[in-house]
């Protein structure tokens, strides 16, 4: 790998270069005359010597010029409708700025769009059409659920898939041959975090109001169980249905539990359980309330209550982190210059989901997912720094292992190809209705 042929013909190469400079007429008539040719022969050795290591500095130089990334074909399964819609643009667009970087470096990527919505059916058609194109790579699915939908087939088919916004706990023990990998870090980290934050807030008597989905249902184990371990008290856990317009019932059942403390798992959706738990007294302002990276930015406040920016002052969450301090440093401001009016959620997890499968197969000289498959969780960890694409690559043709630190911060993959080390916001929503960072937490490494 890495050039390998190329590396060996110029070894080969060199050696017999030395041994032609070393392999002169060694007869001679008298001790003159073989002096003469012996000085002659030296000061040519030393030449043809000098030489060949000065061609041989030119032919790592050239090799390395010549180095050229496969040509790459990548899919996308990501909402443009559905409950996460609205941060679409956040996934969407940092894999087209990445794909622009690709083709400004002069190597060649493609991208194919797809619609997962929040729906597993839609996410199942989607998967199909992409893998009749013959993407190489799947960037996708957005929410946990839908990855489920179609893991089997996406990984039965030998293609990578890579999401930057999975967070499910299960996932991190699911069947998928090798061939699933995510960057945003597990549940298992980020239940506890917000356990943790509701303690230090002071909680003790806890509802939890959650999708019942993969997502919503694992978020609320993982959290149950971080509570409980935390000492307090979870006297109303409440499943809905993604799919329900009415949210009454689920907002009675948690007024009726007294509790001090909510926390809110889900979607764009959550906007109407939040009219139904106002209306019912249980509303930000009543109970101190908490969300998940669920919420962040697909809840705003003008869906809730269009006259009122401060309807959600006070909810406070944990999401991975959008601009984590141990992150690449200029992701940020390039980002906002490429999408401008883009949220950024989970923007730099995509751009280093594609950036890992970008980099695994120029490693691997291949864009076959079943030759690059591999080289997916060494990128990450190992090797040399680099933190962005063109010095990655350079490495790369340089003959040298990587470990490439993201967008998101630094991944290093575990086996099952996650995060082991995860970078969370903590943040809190202001009376105008944004959501504000206010720490940041590392976890697990």
């Amino acid at each position: 790998m890495r050039n390998s042929k190329l590396l060996r013909l110029m070894a080969a190469l060199l050696s017999l270069s030395l041994i032609a400079a070393a392999c002169g007429d060694s007869d001679a008539d008298d001790s003159a005359t073989e002096t003469v040719e012996t000085t002659e022969a030296a000061e040519t050795t030393v030449a043809e010597t000098t030489t060949t290591v000065a061609e041989s500095t030119t032919t790592e130089a050239a090799v390395e010029e010549m180095f050229v990334p496969p040509a790459i074909t990548i899919g996308y399964l990501l909402p443009q409708t559905g409950g996460l819609s609205v941060i679409v643009d956040a996934l969407v667009k940092p894999l087209e700025m990445l794909a622009a970087e690709v083709t400004d470096a002069g190597y060649e990527v493609t991208l194919v769009p797809g619609d997962s919505g929040t729906d597993p059916n839609i996410a199942s058609a989607t998967a199909d059409q992409l893998l009749t194109d013959n993407v190489s790579a799947i960037m996708g699915a957005a929410g946990s659920g839908q990855t489920v939908a179609v893991l089997d087939k996406v990984t039965g088919s030998q293609v990578v898939m890579c999401s930057g916004s999975n967070t499910g706990a299960s996932l991190s023990t699911a069947d998928d041959g090798g061939y699933y990998f995510r960057t945003a870090p597990s549940d298992v980290l980020q239940g506890p975090a917000l356990a943790d934050l509701i303690t230090d807030d002071g909680g003790t008597s806890v509802g939890i109001v959650y999708r019942n989905d993969e997502y919503g249902a694992g978020f609320a184990d993982v959290l149950t169980a971080g509570l409980e371990a935390n000492g307090l008290t979870v006297a109303a856990s409440v499943a809905y249905d993604p799919e329900t317009t009415s949210f009454d019932a689920e907002a009675g059942e948690i007024a009726g539990a007294g509790v001090d403390a909510l926390v809110v798992v889900a979607f764009a959706e959550g906007a109407q359980l939040f009219q139904a738990l106002i209306e019912a007294g249980v509303g930000p302002a009543d109970v101190a309330t908490y969300g998940t990276d669920g919420l962040k930015d697909s809840v705003t406040w003008d869906a809730i209550d269009p006259s009122n920016p401060a309807v959600m002052e006070g909810i406070r969450g944990t999401a991975p982190s959008a601009a984590p301090a141990n992150g690449e440093a200029t992701f940020g401001d390039r980002f906002a210059a490429f999408a401008p009016d883009a949220p950024n959620i989970f923007s730099g997890q995509f751009y280093d989901c594609m950036m890992v499968t970008l980099l695994a197969s120029a490693i691997a000289g291949s864009a076959d997912p079943t030759v690059f498959v591999s080289e997916m969780n060494g990128v990450t960890a190992g090797g040399t720094k680099c933190t962005t694409y063109t010095d990655c690559i350079a490495l790369i043709a340089a003959g040298e292992d990587i470990d490439y630190d993201g967008a998101s911060g630094p991944l290093e993959f575990a086996e099952n190809g996650e995060p082991s080390v995860g970078t969370y916001d903590l943040y809190e929503y202001d009376a105008e209705g944004n959501g504000n960072t206010f720490d940041q937490l590392v976890l697990g490494g």
